[in-house]
């Protein structure tokens, strides 16, 4: 996070939000991308793509409206809220291509792209979720790669997981909030190559940009995790669905809210949260019943 934000005016900041009622039973914690403007650094953006940039902190702005509604509504589990602040600038002491950065995780990274900074902010994120705040379960999400739209479209933000469980649910908790999700491509032994490094133990860009972009980009922060860690992470890219023209949705506050509803006590909630009471209906009776609406 420091070295995607130390050239900026203000400086960088790992912020934590945190509901600890009593007799919670585990710890959940939402990880959002706070970019709050993003310039490239020195593998700057072009004219088209830097404007609009002030939504690089849509992951983090997601998770900060969720927050407020959850614990408005009641919740009954340990629940953090990491934001991953900084703006990605450019100056006499930004972050070189070629530099080596030590992430929190203790891995080493070189840096070939400047502009692939989400994933370095969020790797420090999730992994302080897990050793500082002990979560259970991980969730990051984050504007994260323009690939994104290519993969799974304006309106589906795109999901990985460890957990197949999870990545039905949160298929599901898309449906019935109006967040919808499609499944990534999860395959860490053929993708994660594409970071390789001789000199760190990662570079943070891929070498081959026609190969699952955006997987491997949640990849490259599941893997400061390990891909063995025990628990659920589960990553959301919503670079594209953050946004309908120039104008912000709040895309991923209705998501958060009804994949993690079981443990409001909130009954709407209980009822749409996929993780809770098995639903009655098949799927193929939920997706005629979409169309059915949404043809109405």
């Amino acid at each position: 996070i420091y070295g995607v934000g130390k050239a900026a005016e203000n400086p960088p900041a790992l912020a934590v939000l945190s509901h600890t009622p009593d007799g919670a039973t585990q710890t959940i914690a939402w990880v959002g991308k706070g970019i709050v403007y993003d310039t490239g650094g020195l593998s700057i953006k072009g004219k088209t793509t830097m404007p609009g940039m002030k939504r690089d902190c849509g992951g983090a702005a997601a998770v900060l409206g969720a927050f407020k509604a959850t614990i408005k509504q009641g919740f009954k589990d340990n629940l953090h809220a990491v934001f991953c602040l900084a703006e990605n600038s450019v100056g006499p002491t930004a972050t070189r291509p070629d530099d080596i950065h030590a992430l929190y995780s203790g891995k080493t990274v070189e840096i070939n792209n400047t502009d692939a900074e989400g994933r370095l902010v969020l790797a420090d994120g999730v992994v302080y979720a897990c050793k500082d705040l002990s979560a259970d379960i991980i969730l990051d999400m984050a504007t994260l790669t323009g690939a994104q739209g290519i993969s799974t479209g304006k309106y589906h933000a795109a999901v990985m997981t460890n957990s197949e469980q999870w990545e039905v649910a949160c298929v599901r908790a898309g449906r019935s909030s109006g967040d919808l999700t499609h499944p990534l491509v999860y395959c860490p032994e053929l993708h994660f190559s594409e970071f390789t490094s001789a000199v760190a133990d990662m570079k943070n860009s891929v070498a081959d940009r026609e190969n699952a972009q955006s997987s491997c980009a949640g990849l490259f922060i599941g893997s400061h995790l390990g891909f063995d860690w025990p628990g659920v992470w589960v990553h959301v890219d919503i670079a594209s669905p953050v946004h309908t023209g120039e104008r912000a949705t709040g895309f991923g506050v209705a998501l958060l809210m009804a994949l993690f509803g079981q443990a409001s006590d909130d009954s709407l909630l209980n009822q749409v949260s996929p993780l809770g009471a098995p639903c009655n209906k098949s799927e193929d009776q939920m997706e005629r019943d979409c169309k059915r609406r949404r043809l109405v």
